[in-house]
């Protein structure tokens, strides 16, 4: 991904940034510099703390900030989490989308369209970023998609280097 434009961001934009990210997932973001990244070849828009790509933009036009899973390992979300067994975390760390069968956990607050962060049992690590399709108590059972991935461990914007 080529860099197209990279600049800081002003202490009003990372205000609106720390705030979603503080009321959407329960995360307080810390870092000395905060610097917004948009690439030539890519709709992809980072946010640079502290150099490091931990949150990125989605939604109709990059509208929602969110961790991305760098971020989410940085900074463990409290809520909007949902957990898959050992079963399911290769094919979640390939990309693909979550099935009600292999959801260990789920935060029942969730609604239908909120980003979700995707973590894995044993560890608790980030393996993704998802769009739930259902309610957070309707997500454990016994079929159906029921997660959208957007963003997964070994992805064009993981492997992203600055």
């Amino acid at each position: 991904m080529e860099v197209k434009s990279r600049h800081h961001l002003r202490s009003d934009a990372i205000e609106r940034i720390e705030t979603n990210l503080a009321d959407s997932l329960g995360v307080d973001i810390e870092g000395e510099t905060f610097e917004h990244v948009e690439f030539t070849d890519s709709e992809t828009e980072l946010v640079l703390v502290n150099d490091d790509p931990l949150i990125t933009y989605f939604g109709a036009n990059g509208s929602e900030p969110f961790l991305t899973v760098r971020g989410a390992n940085a900074y463990p979300p409290q809520r909007r989490v949902v957990t898959v067994d050992a079963g399911a975390v290769s094919f979640v760390s390939d990309g693909a989308d979550v099935m009600r069968p292999g959801i260990a956990d789920a935060d029942t607050t969730i609604d239908a369209g909120d980003l979700v962060v995707i973590t894995e049992q044993s560890h608790g690590k980030a393996l993704a970023i998802g769009r739930s399709r259902v309610e957070g108590t309707e997500l454990q059972g016994d079929s159906g998609k029921v997660v959208d991935s957007l963003h997964h461990v070994g992805d064009e914007l993981y492997n992203v280097t600055l």
